[in-house]
């Protein structure tokens, strides 16, 4: 769909901001783009631009968790056996790592528990517990789930295990009767928005305090607490910023056996600086393929593998289960989007096949909203019942619309922008008629469209690699920290070249700055059509170094265009 270019700029820039550019030794063009994302202190933005590890909240700030952490010390001193139970994505399996490596360091042996996805589903599930009850287990501490397991809660007491729920989710109307609960989402707290990596990493701070022995430099474990938290799609600002900016450094370095392999089988050097995208893009998928398609054990195994001998083979293993992943989810997502044709003016989407595989629901969801620009519930069967994923847009809060819903569900769960559910089959046409009904009552009278914020115009002159090295500042981007984008002024298309399935190459120039520079566009080679050369555009873009062959090179990323229309000839 088309997007709506906005300014980001809410108010003006005060005067004083060269001053704060000076002192925190930045251009005033930077300045203005980090006042711009709110940042309106010289505080704020030091703050932003160099978020150093001593920024990190204490631990005990997280609701609940300085209790989980003593539950846990007192459980392992006293001989108890302990079980992580996990979840099957990329936060989940980094959870359970993290905190594996972190007891086995600390000279403690736990056990782990990741349910089958396509058998168990997610979270917290009374099988699992009594499996474990029957197998020795006296404490089961969940990561990245259980916030809204109350039934599970209260057969765990029935089995005598003791519970620790750690998670990140939006909590239901009742709270699990667990021994403790950390959840920052249980109040206000400078982690609110952390992934369950997060908390498993603050979880892990704690217990190196409480624990006998020697303590160990739990900065080791930001890898893992970096690329969870990535994947999971969560705000890129405040604590997660200071997690992902650390973490990145030690995803360069590679030092885990399991991340170097990971690398060489997304083909990156393994000892190269990789930016956000490379690790939601290359590293996240191929541990998510491996949960997706109901083999989870083995991205944990590789994230724990102990040299490269035993991690090459398992990476080789999960980037081909990627490739089946992407098969997959290429065919369900054409068999969705032509049934979300069939929806297209309705205010929600609720698209359903028997045969859609779970694995990939979710993905495919995402797909849809970004077609449609509306919220998408991607519905499956699962043993007698159906089970579905929910993507949704900034204007609807996905998690409010399935609660209007829920008398329809067997169970729901998730975020504002992300959701999982299950219902029974006779139920999916009162759900559907519902959800379109609450979505419509969020968004009012307003028809939703894309909205693309602009940074401000940036004449091709101005295009240099000292200002992109200053933009690299900004980053890590993602959720909540989007790259720059700025428009451009009229430009002249020299030139058009189509590479890959869908993707365009542009010769464009500026002729008031008389600077030709490539732009390339991703999935829009038909959309920007052969007539495009020898017209007049605007682009929307974030300009970016590229490296090919050790040489740097000054490249344009398209993320919509505009035509330029002609004035018409003066009468007369």
């Amino acid at each position: 769909m088309r997007k709506i270019w906005r300014s980001r700029a809410a108010t003006p820039a005060p005067p004083v901001l060269q001053d704060w550019a000076a002192s925190l030794s930045v251009s005033p063009r930077l300045a203005e783009l980090l006042w711009n994302r709110g940042l309106s202190t010289p505080e704020a933005m030091d703050f932003f631009l160099c978020p150093g590890l001593r920024h990190l909240m204490p631990p005990g700030d997280i609701p609940g968790l300085t209790q989980a952490a003593e539950a846990v010390a007192a459980a392992l001193t006293s001989g108890k056996r302990l079980t992580i139970w996990g979840d099957y994505d990329v936060d989940g399996v980094t959870s359970t790592a993290l905190l594996s490596d972190f007891f086995a360091r600390r000279g403690f042996s736990v056990g782990h528990y990741i349910p089958a996805r396509l058998d168990e589903g997610y979270g917290l599930s009374i099988p699992g517990l009594e499996k474990l009850a029957e197998s020795g287990t006296d404490m089961v501490l969940t990561v990245d789930c259980g916030v809204t397991a109350v039934a599970e809660a209260k057969r765990a007491r029935e089995l005598g295990l003791s519970l620790v729920i750690t998670d990140h989710h939006l909590p239901g109307p009742e709270l699990p009767d667990a021994v403790a609960l950390a959840n920052p989402k249980l109040a206000d707290n400078e982690g609110r928005d952390l992934a369950g990596v997060g908390v498993a990493f603050f979880l892990a701070a704690a217990l190196n305090r409480m624990l006998p022995g020697e303590h160990i430099d739990v900065r080791q474990f930001l890898d893992l607490a970096a690329m969870g938290t990535l994947a999971d799609v969560v705000s890129l600002t405040g604590q997660n910023r200071i997690i992902v900016k650390n973490g990145l450094l030690l995803l360069a370095d590679a030092a885990r056996p399991g991340i170097f392999a990971l690398k060489e089988a997304s083909n990156y050097y393994p000892k190269a600086p990789l930016e956000a995208t490379q690790v939601t893009f290359g590293l996240a998928p191929r541990i998510n393929a491996a949960g997706r398609l109901n083999r989870a054990e083995e991205a944990l195994a590789l994230l724990l593998a102990p040299d490269l001998d035993t991690a090459r083979p398992l990476a080789k293993a999960l980037d081909e289960l990627n490739v089946q992943r992407r098969a997959e989810e290429d065919a369900i997502s054409g068999e969705a989007l032509t049934q979300a044709q069939a929806q297209s003016g309705n205010p929600a989407m609720v698209l359903h096949a028997p045969h859609w595989h779970q694995g990939v629901i979710g993905i495919v969801a995402s797909r849809v909203v970004d077609a449609h620009y509306r919220p998408t519930l991607i519905i499956t069967a699962d043993n007698g019942k159906l089970k579905g994923s929910g993507r949704s847009i900034p204007e609807v809060d996905l998690h409010a619309a399935l609660s209007a819903c829920q008398e329809h569900l067997l169970g729901f769960g998730g975020h504002h922008q992300a959701a999982g559910l299950s219902l029974a089959p006779e139920n999916l046409d009162a759900l559907r008629a519902d959800f379109l009904k609450a979505v419509a009552e969020q968004l009012g009278t307003t028809s939703p469209s894309p909205t693309l914020r602009l940074d401000g115009e940036l004449s091709f002159k101005d295009i240099h690699q000292e200002l992109l090295k200053e933009l690299t500042l900004l980053g890590p981007f993602g959720c909540g920290n989007p790259e720059p984008v700025f428009s451009s002024p009229p430009l002249d298309v020299k030139g058009r070249r189509v590479f890959g399935a869908n993707h365009v190459i542009l010769e464009v120039r500026d002729p008031d700055a008389a600077v030709t520079l490539r732009a390339k566009a991703w999935r829009m080679a038909e959309e920007i059509g052969a007539d495009v050369t020898g017209r007049k555009l605007t682009l929307a873009f974030t300009p970016r170094l590229d490296t090919y062959n050790g040489l740097a090179s000054i490249e344009l990323r398209v993320k919509d265009w505009a035509a330029v229309e002609k004035k018409a000839a003066k009468a007369g």
